[in-house]
This record gives structure tokens, sequence and C-alpha cells, in this order.
């Protein structure tokens, strides 16, 4: 199995909120873009959130529209190794998790990380939540797992999805419109 290696946070300074994946799958580290893959619902509920169609726009686009939202997007580990792009084919004893200590140092505005899904929590929870530094740093961060974007998820719609994360992510922003025309589909 080849050791594969995430992604540099997108984040401004100013960011309150940060989402966190796992680890990048195989079509996000061959275009070397947070979720790359045609089917993952990402883009498009974070299009429908903050009001761009992400089929239109540039990578660079949407990553100034999460900048410019106060947004920023990362993953739970650093490195480890996995065949495929499936969570549960990440080899455990692989997995080395980002310096979150240096980055909530430099993103102190931070208020709450939602989690793309079961495995980034987990992960979270079990290496970084039990670093020293976490209790005091992390206190009053509220933690909170969405629905999985990923196109393995196939249990919940678009549309439950979608709606799930302007729900949980609503009060976070200006827009409180996502999704109202896909949830009668």
């Amino acid at each position: 199995m080849t050791l594969i290696h995430s992604f540099a946070p997108i984040a401004d300074p100013h960011a309150e909120v940060l989402i966190l994946g796992s680890m990048p799958g195989q079509a996000s580290l061959a275009a070397n873009q947070y979720y790359a893959h045609p089917q993952n619902a990402f883009w498009r509920i974070i299009g429908e959130l903050l009001e761009f169609d992400p089929a239109v726009v540039s990578y660079a686009e949407k990553t100034n529209a999460l900048k410019s939202a106060r947004i920023a997007l990362w993953d739970v580990l650093q490195s480890c190794r996995r065949v495929g792009s499936l969570d549960s084919s990440i080899e455990t004893g692989s997995q080395r998790v980002n310096n979150f200590s240096a980055f909530f140092a430099t993103h102190t505005q931070i208020r709450h990380v939602f989690f793309n899904g079961t495995k980034a929590e987990a992960c979270f929870k079990r290496y970084v939540l039990k670093e020293s530094w976490a209790s005091s740093v992390l206190q009053g961060v509220q933690l909170t797992r969405l629905p999985s974007t990923s196109p393995a998820n196939a249990t919940l719609s678009f549309a439950l999805k979608c709606e799930e994360w302007r729900w949980m992510l609503g009060s976070k922003l200006t827009s409180s419109n996502c999704c109202s025309d896909t949830l009668s589909a």
C-alpha cells in the first residue's frame, strides 16, 4: 500500500468554521483539489449554501467563496495508507494526524468544527482530542458530525444531505435558502 498525504488547509485567518474530512480520495489526489470526485456532493452543497454554481466556477473561486464565508477546509489525517478511496480502507496503524495545535494557534476565531462524515469525527476524537493542548484550546468549540458527502454514503439523497448541512451550518452563513428547490424534487 502506498502512503498518501492530504492537502494544506484552505483557510483565512478569520475563519470561524472548520469543515474536516478524513483524507482525500483518489480523484481528489489526482486533481490536487478537495472533493474532486464528480459524484461527491460537497461542492454542490456548498454552492447551494453560498449561492454559486460549482459547475461553472473555478476551483479557486470555490475556495475563495469558502474563505469569504469564514469557512476553513482541511482533513484530519495528514497521511495514511489506503487502497482505493473508501474511509473503511484506511489502514489504522498508518494514520498520522495533521498539526491541529499549530492550526488552532493561528485560527483563533474557530468556534465550530463540522466533520464531513463519521471517519473524520472518529479520527479527530481519537487523535486530536487526547492531545494535552486540546482541552484548553478547544474549550467552547462545538464539534458536529454532518452526513458524509461521499458517493459511498448512498443512504441519504442529495436533497436530504443538503438540508442537513444547511440546517447545521445555517446560522453560520448568510444564505438560508439552501435546497429549497431540490427538497421538493
